[in-house]
């Protein structure tokens, strides 16, 4: 008899609790690495045919104006996992491990009651393959890996090769694991780190001549560099300069000659392979959860971690606060709570994706954020919404070519100086940019005397910003500029 009581009130007890679980929405996390808005067809491509990822825009909602806060890949994904800023959550430079006692959104949906599984490129610490914090599986490999036959450490049990192409493997982990896991009852959240299409850019052969006619010259903002600070011009020639290795598409290097325009041209097409691979792989991904009839039941978000340069003032890579290095693509979609089909104009930043994940899953907010969820603006809007941010990065002794950084961008304004890590007054020149009337920044204005006083306030506003995340004169620390130099990185970290 007591057995009896005992089970009939643990029946609505245990009801309750798979109740809640089905509530809450599983969520699919898909990262791209390097990543242009206009490498996919939502936001505008004329070439690359992107329809399942062009989906999840039209089901769901394409922010148009997102950026990373710092453009450079261990940094922005830190942020991306825990809603801070680089210099709180630590994270600086390629070669930082993400702290294991920070919250990410991940750790705290784990926490939430969440199955948590992490596969592919991971990339903050540089030779870690270990299993990470606040994951049950957690598969990745060291480094960068590759776009064929990587190494990989199968969640801290065995580390083997997998035959074939990186994009095809990431997706078959992801989606066995999904397979074990999505009946039991509990909801689950799973990130799937692309390496594509980050260098060195290899296309699936199927894909290797999918751009062949396509011409592709360099910008015209390559040529037009007299207002431009003089590291730009040094930039040129080296690593990440438009008439240097190209990430090896180029072979003898540098070279300025016209004819040369074709190894720019090639290493675009081989980027733009790269992309379609990523795209099958979402289709996949798509078309299991309608099987399983998990899709609407899943908040979807596709984004990349950090803008690329693809010639724009003449360089390549990205780290400089210019638009091509800071604008990324994100799109979500969760019929449940968000609309279909609507673009966001404000500009969001990699800080507030954590934020809004989890206010989205009914979970625990982040004890500390700098950014802030998205939910409410993109159902309603948010008259509160963010119109400034500002942007930093510090320069790297492994990759010489750009300068400590620390901008500003407003939706109008544009304001970038080059600090030089002693205290002492800049010694670059400074950009200043109205987005309005000059979106591709090929006019630097910062010399007009009759924009003097609009420079003064984006000063006071930058610094205001930093302030409120804990950044002065005293604690925004940062390296010596050792200047722009012609060596090639190290290949281990290329």
């Amino acid at each position: 008899m007591r057995l009896l009581v005992f089970l009939l009130t643990l029946c609505p007890l245990l009801s309750a609790l798979s109740l809640q679980a089905a509530d809450k929405p599983n969520v699919l996390f898909i990262l791209c690495d390097d990543l242009r808005p206009d490498a996919l067809g939502c936001y505008g491509s004329k070439h690359v045919k992107t329809p399942h990822i062009d989906r999840i825009a039209k089901e769901g909602v394409l922010f148009k104006n997102t950026f990373c806060t710092t453009s450079l890949c261990s940094p922005s994904r830190a942020s991306i996992l825990s809603g801070l800023y680089a210099h709180t959550h630590g994270v600086t430079n390629n070669f930082t491990e993400y702290p294991a006692t920070m919250p990410s959104f991940p750790s705290v949906l784990h926490d939430a009651g969440y199955t948590t599984g992490y596969f592919g490129k991971y990339h903050m610490g540089e030779d870690n393959d270990e299993p990470r914090p606040g994951f049950d599986n957690f598969t990745t490999h060291k480094g960068q890996g590759k776009y064929f036959d990587t190494e990989w450490h199968l969640n801290g049990k065995e580390r083997r090769v997998i035959p074939g192409y990186y994009t095809n493997v990431v997706t078959d982990l992801a989606m066995d694991w999904l397979k074990s896991v999505s009946g039991s009852g509990k909801p689950w959240a799973v990130c799937v780190g692309h390496k594509a299409p980050h260098s060195f850019y290899t296309p699936e052969p199927k894909y290797e001549h999918s751009f062949d006619d396509v011409r592709v010259p360099y910008p015209e903002t390559a040529f037009h560099l007299e207002d431009k600070p003089a590291w730009i011009k040094q930039r040129l020639h080296t690593w990440h300069g438009i008439y240097g290795p190209l990430f090896e598409w180029r072979k003898k290097f540098p070279d300025d000659s016209p004819a040369a325009v074709k190894d720019f041209e090639n290493m675009v097409h081989g980027y733009w392979g790269t992309v379609l691979s990523v795209d099958d792989s979402v289709g996949r991904m798509l078309a299991w959860l309608e099987e399983t009839k998990q899709l609407e039941n899943t908040l979807v978000i596709f984004m990349g971690d950090n803008g690329l340069l693809e010639g724009e003032h003449g360089m390549v890579d990205k780290r400089t606060a210019h638009e091509a290095s800071l604008r990324i693509p994100a799109i979500a979609r969760f019929p449940a709570a968000l609309p279909k089909g609507k673009v966001i104009e404000q500009q969001m930043l990699t800080v507030d994706i954590a934020p809004s994940i989890l206010e989205l899953c009914g979970a625990p907010a982040l004890t500390k954020s700098h950014g802030k969820s998205w939910v409410k603006l993109a159902k309603e809007g948010d008259s509160d919404w963010r119109t400034a941010w500002f942007y930093h990065y510090n320069y790297e002794k492994q990759f010489p070519y750009t300068p400590n950084v620390r901008a500003i961008r407003t939706d109008r304004w544009k304001y970038i100086h080059y600090p030089h890590g002693d205290g002492g007054p800049d010694r670059h020149m400074a950009e200043l940019y109205d987005l309005k009337a000059d979106p591709g920044e090929t006019k630097n204005l910062i010399s007009k005397r009759e924009l003097a006083a609009e420079v003064t306030e984006l000063q006071a506003r930058l610094a205001k910003l930093m302030l409120a995340t804990g950044l002065n004169d005293k604690t925004d620390t940062m390296p010596l500029d050792e200047g722009v130099k012609s060596e090639l990185p190290d290949a281990k970290i290329r």
